[in-house]
């Protein structure tokens, strides 16, 4: 634990030196010459998205012969940490993916380029297509220094073949009668559990780890991690001790969740729900199950959204800044933006619909996309996020270990986590 902690405020430390680096404003200033080789850090393993990202740096060299760029997967629950442990190390990226949750971090430490010059000098770029409430969590004094590449909502993917083996309703129907709760929804994942011995709901990439993942169930109780203003400690609020007291409950007496320890994928048929995003639909093309995807269960406070987001951007430090921006201006133009859409909805308003996500969705129906992508953003609010992210979510992890135990008293255990986390806020 003081090992993460450290490695947490490294993290930190690093992201924070950079803020002194550079030209002031970060802007590249001369341009790169002889062989270029780019490398840029993703979340993602999944075959499909790394070759469609192969495919695109691979039209881009047939312009610029000299410039390759390399795809490197980070694991997911350390993405950030490990990301910001190689820039601390001298050996950052030239691009990467920043999730949301470390947006302030980046965005606010002068890690970054500022993109606004390259993109609107960019030929068929159309930047005042990308919507404003895209790009808030990604500028800061007027500037965007990361690329808003996905902004997209949570659903929740249903085997409907395990649903009726256990004699449950098809959520779909549920949706439409408006009787799409949680209460149903962990009733239905206990049934499953106890006649079939598979899993009942999985929220994916959560693992007992990446606790801000549980945002897209407490936010269905009107719960949140902090206050707006990122001052105040939500944890321990009445709101948020309802939400964990359900889960717990769902976990350890009705077993409609998998408890610690236990892997249970979806995309396997090893469980019944999942709470996840549309890029994962891909793992579905030879699905020997029949599936849906519908919004979060209504919660509580009624029906909600929860989005996810991820900037890309160029790291100031980079030995290739100007050929990593003019990439970047690439890879998010109208054209590769659209085929990104696939797997990650897209920030451009004129891409932003049930009909062209359709075109390159073919696994998901308009209706799908409609309910869960279209209206999820419309409405959904983002993710956790706050400077010192690193170190919080390392802090929050740590804190909220007991919980995951049968006789876990809930209130003491959120208690515990707001008394860590008040002196983080408080930065």
């Amino acid at each position: 634990m003081k090992f993460r902690a450290a490695i947490a405020a490294l993290a930190v430390t690093a992201l924070t030196a950079l803020a002194g680096c550079g030209d002031g404003g970060g802007t590249p200033v001369a341009e790169d010459t002889g062989p270029i080789e780019l490398r840029m850090t993703i979340w993602s393993a999944n075959e499909a998205h790394l070759k469609l990202f192969n495919d695109i740096a691979a039209e881009y060299k047939t312009a610029h012969p000299n410039v390759s760029v390399r795809f490197d997967p980070l694991p997911f629950d350390s993405y950030t940490t490990t990301l910001t442990t190689q820039i601390a190390g001298g050996n950052g990226p030239d691009l990467a993916w920043v999730l949301e949750d470390s947006a302030p971090d980046f965005v606010g430490s002068g890690a970054l380029v500022p993109l606004d010059d390259t993109l609107k000098k960019t030929d068929g770029y159309n930047a005042e297509d990308i919507a404003p409430a895209a790009t808030k969590l990604w500028q800061t004094g007027g500037k965007l220094y990361a690329y808003p590449f996905s902004t997209s909502p949570f659903g929740m993917f249903v085997n409907t073949d395990l649903l009726k083996q256990a004699g449950q309703d098809n959520p779909a129907d549920l949706v439409a009668a408006g009787t799409w709760t949680w209460e149903k929804a962990f009733a239905e994942g206990a049934a499953v559990n106890a006649k079939t011995g598979t899993a009942g709901i999985v929220v994916r990439d959560f693992d007992y780890k990446t606790w801000s993942n549980l945002s897209t169930v407490w936010t269905g109780w009107g719960a949140q991690a902090w206050s707006a203003d990122g001052k105040t400690c939500g944890f321990n609020a009445p709101e948020m001790v309802d939400a964990m007291t359900a889960l717990h409950k769902a976990v350890f007496t009705d077993k409609a969740m998998p408890g610690p320890g236990v892997a249970a994928d979806f995309f396997t048929g090893q469980s019944a729900m999942t709470v996840t995003q549309i890029s994962r639909a891909s793992l579905l093309k030879d699905a020997k199950f029949g599936w849906d995807l519908v919004p979060l269960p209504s919660g509580p406070k009624g029906k909600y959204s929860v989005v996810g987001q991820a900037g890309l951007g160029v790291l100031k430090k980079s030995k290739h800044a100007q050929a990593a921006t003019d990439f970047l201006a690439f890879f998010t133009a109208p054209a590769n933006s659209a085929k990104l859409a696939q797997y990650f909805p897209p920030a451009r308003k004129s891409q932003l619909n049930a009909d062209t996500l359709a075109k390159t969705n073919p696994l998901l129906k308009p209706t799908q996309l409609q309910s869960v992508v279209i209206d999820g953003i419309s409405s959904g609010v983002v993710k956790p996020s706050h400077t010192g992210s690193a170190e919080i979510a390392q802090n929050v992890r740590a804190s909220l270990d007991p919980l995951w135990k049968p006789d876990a008293n809930v209130k003491s255990v959120l208690d515990t986590v707001c008394t860590g986390l008040k002196p983080l806020l408080s930065k």
